[in-house]
Formats: structure tokens, sequence, C-alpha cells
């Protein structure tokens, strides 16, 4: 735990853990005063799941306790007052109480850091997710069509946070996630999850090839054009 501070807040169905990237399109009037304000101080704003309440115009939203900075790094104005602004997760941080909910929440929050675990616990999970995480990804990618790239960073708790990110899993497991308090036990149970997850992507695509291959043999032009059509995207949506 380190230092407190007050916080604009944007409550959001979505979890940001730092490092990753968010998108957003400001075009409540609050918000723009929120953005405008942060652009004014250069400051960051908080990002929190929302636990009760709606994204947009609900002043009695209430907030998950845990989330992260956003922090601004790229505004590009839009006619009406509007903004689409690039950001990226900076601090984990706890609300520990709500200073004013008018014109947007602002909170009293203390910044979190991860506690440090075991050094040698933490380099076999490390080394052991690593095998889990790449399969996994290829797997997402094949099912979907979709190329994704990504490199986990070596330093662990970047690397807990990258993984975090990228599981499709609903948010509240991703919010249960960067609540854990340090990086062995996110690790941990991240390497439970691809555990349970592994086995049930395998099946489904196993089922897709069943499903294609009296497609492809199907296919005008023989198994060649179906070859072809896959690189050009005929079975793979970008949806």
């Amino acid at each position: 735990m380190a230092g407190s501070t007050r916080l604009r807040m944007f409550p959001l169905n979505t979890v940001l853990f730092p490092g990753a990237a968010l998108n957003l399109h400001i075009f409540e009037p609050r918000y723009r005063q929120m953005i405008a304000e942060c652009l004014d101080a250069n400051e960051a704003f908080g990002v929190v799941l929302i636990r009760e309440g709606d994204e947009a115009g609900d002043p009695d939203v209430l907030p998950h306790e845990i989330g992260t900075t956003a922090v601004i790094a790229d505004v590009t104005p839009l006619p009406s007052g509007r903004y689409y602004i690039s950001s990226t997760g900076g601090r984990r941080f706890r609300i520990t109480s709500v200073v004013s909910r008018e014109p947007y929440l602002l909170c009293e929050v203390e910044f979190l850091d991860d506690a440090p675990g075991d050094t040698h616990a933490i380099d076999r999970l490390q080394a052991e997710i690593a095998v889990e995480f790449r399969e996994y990804l290829s797997l997402i990618v094949e099912f979907s069509g979709n190329p994704v790239d990504i490199e986990l960073p070596a330093d662990p708790v970047r690397a807990s946070y990258a993984i975090g990110e990228q599981l499709q899993v609903a948010d509240t497991l991703k919010q249960q996630l960067l609540e854990l308090g340090g990086v062995e036990e996110r690790l941990d149970a991240e390497l439970g999850f691809l555990r349970r997850l592994l086995p049930q992507l395998r099946l489904l695509l196993e089922r897709k090839r069943e499903r294609e291959l009296p497609e492809q043999n199907a296919a005008p032009g023989g198994g060649f054009r179906t070859h072809q059509e896959k690189f050009f995207g005929k079975h793979f949506s970008n949806n």
C-alpha cells in the first residue's frame, strides 16, 4: 500500500488491468467535464467495474472497491465537445470513501502494491503458466481466426496482468484477479483458469474441425480451393 489521493472515477462494465489499453468515446456531459479537468491537471482517472447500476446516466452507480488508474495517452476532439481518448492502465487502487457524486464520482483512494511472494514459487508458476498460456492463445486464434500477438513480459507482475487481460472469462472473474493482493496468488489463480479452460477449448475446436471437414470436401474446386479460401477469409470472421 502506497499513498492516498482523490481520484475522478469512470465506472464501466469492464475491468482495466495495469498495462492494458482502454479506448473510450466520451459523450456524457459529466465525463466530458471530467476528462477536460484531467487533461488540464495532467492527471489520470480511475476505472472501476460496476457492481450495481448503469454505465451511462446513473449518478447512483455502485462500483467495486478496487480499480485501476487510466493514464490518458492520446485525445481526439470530436464535434459537440465529445472526445475519443486512448489510455493505459496505471496503478491499482482501493476506494476508501466517496467524496461526491456530482457532477461525477469523486473518491478518496489508497494505492495498492503487489505483495512480493515467494521468489521460487513465482518463478515456477511463471514457467508453467507460460506454456499453458501459449497453447491457450494458439487455440483462441485457431478458433476465432483473429491473430493475436502477445509477448508475455519477463516481469511476473506485469505478466500476471497481461494474462488476466487476455483471458476470455467473465468480468466478475477478471475483477477477482485484479483484487488479488500478490503476483503469486494471481499467477496461481490464472493457471487454474487456464487448466480448466484448455480442455473445453480443445473440445470446441475439435467439434469445429469436424463440422468444417464436410464443408471443405464439398467446396467447389476441391480441397486446394478450400485451402486458399482459408487464407482469403471465407472460413474466418474478422468480427
